[in-house]
């Protein structure tokens, strides 16, 4: 577990990867924001917030997709919820997914990232798995992580890739809307899907199913 602070230089290269255009990728994302639209809220420094986000010590958009709609879905909506001890299917609360939509994105150009995929890959940035795989309690430390990564990085690199830790199969990527052109991402051609709406929260549990999860019901007006 290599929870300590960034050393002064990089011991290695790191690893650049190029995410070719045309690229499927999808997103879950609250309803009200443009499919496609950077997240430029800041996180604080010290509590709250997402692996790699921006905060006050560095400023910059930020925009999180899977490489799959099972990715995508597991890393927004599967965050530390756990399995019942007697097997039965986990249930998703209501306030966790009814105001969230995924969207169908694509890249519309070639763009370069830092790659996190293997251990040679953490290797290069000073860092193990515990960077890509640790839950929200060290996030605090990932983003001072991630911020130093582009500190050293700072010309070309527009994002980080990574195995989804909660999908290991598949793949998830942040991208900066701050160097040079933002990765520019479009719509796919299916419009986004609202978990919200009854089609939207049926297609939702189409997806949870092989992850032994649905969506709870619905009691007497109260979120069970």
């Amino acid at each position: 577990m290599a929870k300590h602070p960034p050393p002064d230089t990089l011991p290695g290269e790191p690893t650049r990867a190029v995410l070719r255009a045309g690229t499927s990728l999808y997103r879950v994302h609250a309803t009200h924001r443009e499919p496609s639209a950077y997240n430029s809220h800041l996180s604080h420094a010290f509590y709250f917030g997402g692996r790699f986000d921006s905060t006050p010590y560095d400023r910059y958009g930020y925009l999180y997709a899977g490489f799959s709609v099972g990715a995508a879905v597991c890393e927004v909506l599967l965050r530390s919820l756990p399995f019942e001890s007697d097997g039965s299917p986990r249930l998703l609360q209501r306030k966790v997914f009814e105001r969230r939509s995924l969207s169908f994105l694509r890249l519309a150009a070639d763009i370069e990232v830092v790659s996190l995929m293997s251990a040679v890959d953490l290797a290069a940035v000073a860092q193990d798995p515990w960077l890509i795989h640790t839950e929200g309690a060290d996030y605090p430390q990932t983003r001072d992580w991630g911020h130093w990564i582009r500190s050293q990085t700072k010309s070309w690199a527009q994002g980080f890739v990574w195995p989804s830790k909660r999908d290991p199969a598949d793949q998830v990527a942040v991208f900066f809307d701050d160097r040079g052109e933002a990765p520019l991402l479009e719509p796919a051609g299916a419009p986004p899907v609202d978990f919200g709406t009854e089609e939207g929260e049926l297609w939702l549990n189409g997806v949870l199913t092989p992850y032994r999860t649905r969506t709870a019901p619905r009691l007497r007006g109260r979120e069970f």
